[in-house]
């Protein structure tokens, strides 16, 4: 069932927004070749609790307030003190505060140091999918029309794979709501975007195939393939008239 929110409902999502925006803020610029990923990790719960917050993913019994994927790693990957982030890795910090029982959830990737063209390419090309989602997400317009979006920049115009078993989704009073927000055109339900809606859009783009695969972790989503993965997400509210970006952060650079 998609749940419609009203003015009160979208405030307190919308402060739960910010405060994820100000944490990329304070968080991306102190990711660097050499620390692991449990100290960014270590750096959004102190963020979070100074904020009075708790990580959104404790609700799903994820083992960090932060998931943090590198390189062909496309979602989901758990922080700890033996991952180590190196010079011209890919790092994607897939983050959620819950502020009051109000959530927020949002994705960059970080590209640390030396990257290679063609990896600074595919973070390009999912930071346009995005924004053209985005744009499609008016009220009026259909699901599908977020999907088809997405696609078109990723595949059509890239060449690139576009996940498939991972998508958006509703987001504000829970973790995952519905409707689900697939990034290229499929069948299944295509509901029509409605003022009140709260949805997060999440474009996964690998380089080679649209395939993954789960590690023995049973939580690292990994690319099929091997080759590498980005990932980029905001929290959008849509109104009668307009769509907001809740999670906006224009001044990031990662």
């Amino acid at each position: 069932m998609i749940r419609l929110k009203n003015e009160k409902e979208i405030e307190g999502i919308r402060q739960s927004c910010h405060a994820l925006a100000d944490l990329f803020r304070e968080v991306v610029p102190q990711v660097h070749p050499g620390m692991s990923t449990k100290d960014v990790d270590d750096l959004v719960k102190k963020f979070i609790k100074g904020v009075g917050g708790k990580p959104a993913w404790y609700k799903e019994d994820f083992p960090g307030a932060a998931c943090i994927s590198i390189n062909n790693e496309v979602i989901h990957g758990i922080p700890s003190r033996k991952r180590i982030i190196h010079d011209g890795d890919i790092v994607s910090l897939d983050i959620g505060i819950d502020l009051d029982g109000y959530i927020s959830d949002s994705t960059h990737t970080v590209m640390v140091g030396d990257v290679k063209p063609s990896i600074r390419r595919l973070v390009q090309a999912t930071r346009e999918s995005l924004a053209a989602g985005i744009a499609a997400c008016v009220a009026g317009n259909r699901i599908r029309d977020i999907s088809n979006a997405v696609y078109d920049v990723a595949h059509e115009r890239y060449g690139y794979g576009v996940v498939y078993e991972y998508c958006g989704h509703g987001v504000g009073l829970d973790v995952h709501e519905d409707p689900s927000i697939p990034n290229l055109p499929e069948g299944g339900p295509n509901p029509r975007i409605q003022a009140g809606m709260v949805l997060a859009i999440e474009p996964m783009i690998n380089l080679g195939t649209g395939d993954v695969d789960l590690a023995s972790d049973g939580w690292t989503v990994l690319t099929a393939d091997g080759k590498w993965s980005c990932h980029e997400e905001h929290t959008v509210a849509v109104f009668h008239d307009h769509t907001e970006v809740l999670t906006a952060c224009d001044d990031l650079v990662c």
